[in-house]
């Protein structure tokens, strides 16, 4: 059986799990992308193509939640070099400024084609004929054109999570011109800022002779001419769940009972990131250690609680990043920490929705200082949790939000002075600025939701025609 809509992702929307007995069972995964792509997915009768989390051969296909999901199987060696060598130790710093050097083995781009080229073929058998193919993501940035070779009657579109690295950083990428013609298989390229979309078409301009026009690339290969389309959509959270959420009389007790574990400080401030490099963490921990030193945040009256959730712990640049923030966090504490209370709260650890959205309800002032970010959803759970408009967000400019979210302090966090000053502000800001800005930023995140972001996407992929311009008004916002 074939289906109409087929979504292409790294991994699939649940993880396998071996009960005890070694019978297979199978959880939903938590994401944005799931959330964003489970209601069209039941609406369009659609298959979900991904690998189900732990080497070895693929599963049979199986249906689960009401989708039809369809397991690809990597070895231990292709996890290896496909996921943890190119896609995350390649092609992730490479995207995000070179924060950590990129390192560039053929080895791992061999890998790289080779995953690539499983994922476009079992795609091409779930599809139907002239159906809809979205991929996802920079681990299979060629699976766009592979797709196109083997199925060359679908429509595809491809959406970029991450950020699209300028033309000077993405040309030190050895198979620079491999990944544009991987791309440009696609009918719509979607991307979280006007400026990543910029970055593409840009590249594409220096790397091909293809005519590029106003956010489209015209591409004469054999049979018709083809019009690429590249745009903006930036995607957001389950916002009307994350309001409720935040409402229950769980959450509420929750959120105080944290407050009052943490000794009732008269300020909490909040992190909350994957244990990343890109992430800002190491500058945040140091303008807040600064502010301590100085005396313009005082033990026990403010507080920091920083969540790491762990991340690609077989990668030595995570490795020595976790090292370094539990050194700064053990310096602060000791200078400044008392008997019962002590200025910075580490936890290195993931948890369920629930709780996030109780330390959301609970802190005063939330740090987003991501040194580079597609977009950054933790912004957006902050705000669509600050249900009695109280909250301030001091948010890196370097972060897709920052395009969106117009009542955040923004900040350089490159800036450690400018970063302090947020902070302190933040702390201080008068009660009627702060549901100003917070209705501001609510009204944003509560009307652009993830369910706008899929529907605009699939609603301006379904417009594109091969053989046509397209109106910049049906694809978002066009480069």
């Amino acid at each position: 059986m074939t289906h109409p809509l087929v979504v292409v992702a790294n991994r699939l929307p649940v993880d396998l799990t071996v009960e005890p007995d070694g019978t297979p069972s199978w959880q939903r995964s938590p994401g944005g992308l799931v959330t964003a792509m489970e209601p069209v997915m039941r609406q369009a009768d659609a298959a979900w193509v991904g690998w189900p989390g732990s080497p070895g051969e693929a599963p049979e296909p199986f249906d689960a939640d009401g989708m039809h999901l369809v397991p690809v199987g990597l070895s231990a060696q292709e996890v290896a070099d496909f996921y943890e060598g190119f896609s995350n130790d390649t092609l992730w710093p490479l995207s995000h400024d070179v924060i950590s050097p990129p390192v560039y083995h053929r080895h791992w781009w061999d890998a790289y084609r080779r995953v690539n080229r499983r994922y476009a073929e079992a795609a091409a058998a779930e599809a139907s004929e002239a159906g809809t193919v979205w991929v996802h993501d920079y681990q299979l940035q060629l699976v766009p054109a592979m797709l196109r070779e083997l199925r060359p009657d679908l429509r595809i579109g491809y959406f970029h999570h991450i950020p699209f690295p300028p033309l000077e950083l993405f040309a030190q990428l050895p198979w620079r011109r491999q990944v544009i013609e991987g791309l440009l298989g696609a009918d719509l390229v979607g991307f979280q800022r006007s400026g990543d979309a910029a970055n593409f078409l840009r590249v594409v301009r220096r790397w091909t002779d293809l005519p590029v026009r106003a956010g489209t690339v015209t591409v004469a290969e054999p049979g018709p001419e083809r019009k690429v389309r590249a745009g903006s959509f930036p995607i957001s959270i389950d916002s009307q769940h994350f309001d409720e959420l935040s409402r229950s009389p769980w959450v509420r007790a929750r959120a105080a009972e944290i407050r009052a574990d943490l000794g009732s400080p008269e300020v909490l401030l909040l992190g909350v990131d994957r244990l990343d490099y890109t992430k800002g963490i190491r500058h945040r921990i140091k303008a807040v250690g600064e502010l301590f030193d100085e005396g313009r945040l005082e033990v026990p009256g403010a507080a920091l609680v920083q969540v790491a959730s762990p991340s690609r712990e077989n990668v030595e640049a995570y490795q020595q990043l976790r090292e370094d923030v539990e050194l700064a966090v053990g310096r602060i504490n000791g200078e400044h920490g008392r008997i019962g209370t002590q200025p910075i709260h580490y936890l290195h650890h993931s948890y369920p929705p629930e709780e996030m959205a109780a330390l959301y309800r609970a802190a005063d002032v939330m740090l987003v200082t991501s040194l580079r970010d597609g977009m950054n959803l933790v912004a957006k759970e902050f705000v669509a949790a600050c249900v009695d408009d109280a909250g301030v967000l001091v948010l890196s400019e370097f972060t897709g939000a920052a395009d969106e979210l117009n009542g955040a302090l923004l900040v350089n966090p490159h800036d450690i002075d400018g970063l302090k000053a947020a902070v302190e502000r933040a702390v201080t800001m008068d009660q009627r600025e702060v549901r100003s800005r917070m209705r501001r930023l609510r009204r944003r995140v509560l009307t652009d939701d993830v369910s706008r972001w899929s529907r605009s996407f699939l609603e301006a992929l379904g417009d594109v025609d091969r053989h046509v311009d397209v109106p910049s008004s049906t694809t978002g916002n066009s480069a």
